[in-house]
């Protein structure tokens, strides 16, 4: 018997990298998955990795688009049933730089898929069967969204928001929902390849732990979170930073 037997969930921006490796935990302990990202041929090898339908499906799309968000939900409850938990994964930074200099569309973009799409696919689960069933919901956030991050300053705001999002929610939907998050530092995905590619060594070196994260080391902290293992734990922002933050670093 599996953790998560019988659970179903959604976890967005799961085709790679972070999201995938929650998604992998995820069936690993039994539950069933919908993956969701912006291109089909990454999905459909995904799902293959995760174990073909019987375990994993996929809906492609944008996480900001309000019709993508209604698809993937009547979807996955007709492919599985009920949506019991929710990962809001997706992220972007498409801008580097000093926010005092960031073009405003830009900007807005990175706040509306950060911010505004998790709070919309919060909604939605919450509509369509967590009010009645309860379950779980996991943002990832980031230790940019817990101290200043020259460089990515404006993305790091967007993760602030998002953990303040998490509290606001924990709130509103307990007892029966729980609404955490959990706030890596650098990670070795695609997405991050420009904080640390060709000077790994250098990146890592202020952590006590001395490397950079993984995948599955947020992977395996996002299932607890979701789990009956932290049944009393919400509103709560869980730093996987390797001691980073400890050294003055982000």
């Amino acid at each position: 018997m599996g953790r998560f037997d019988g659970k179903v969930a959604i976890v967005t921006g799961a085709s790679r990298g972070i999201g995938l490796a929650i998604a992998e935990r995820f069936v690993a302990d039994g539950g069933r998955v919908c993956i969701t990202a912006r291109k089909p041929p990454a999905l459909a090898e995904a799902v293959e990795q995760l174990g073909g339908p019987e375990r994993a499906i996929f809906v492609a799309g944008a996480a900001d688009d309000a019709a993508h968000q209604d698809e993937v939900i009547a979807t996955t409850t007709e492919a599985f049933g009920p949506v019991d938990f929710l990962v809001n994964n997706t992220g972007i930074n498409p801008a580097y730089g000093r926010m005092v200099d960031i073009d405003l569309d830009a900007a807005a973009k990175i706040f509306q898929v950060n911010v505004v799409a998790a709070i919309a696919w919060a909604q939605k689960v919450y509509r369509a069967s967590m009010s009645e069933r309860g379950g779980a919901i996991v943002n990832i956030a980031s230790v940019a969204g817990l101290r200043p991050a020259p460089g990515i300053g404006t993305y790091g705001a967007s993760k602030a928001a998002l953990i303040h999002v998490t509290e606001e929610l924990a709130v509103e939907l307990g007892p029966d929902i729980r609404v955490n998050a959990v706030a890596p530092a650098v990670v070795k995905t695609r997405f991050a390849e420009a904080l640390y590619a060709g000077r790994e060594e250098e990146v890592s070196a202020p952590y006590p732990l001395k490397r950079l994260g993984v995948p599955d080391d947020i992977g395996s902290v996002v299932a607890f979170l979701l789990s009956e293992d932290s049944a009393w734990m919400t509103g709560q922002t869980l730093t996987i930073d390797g001691g980073v933050l400890l050294t003055g670093g982000v």
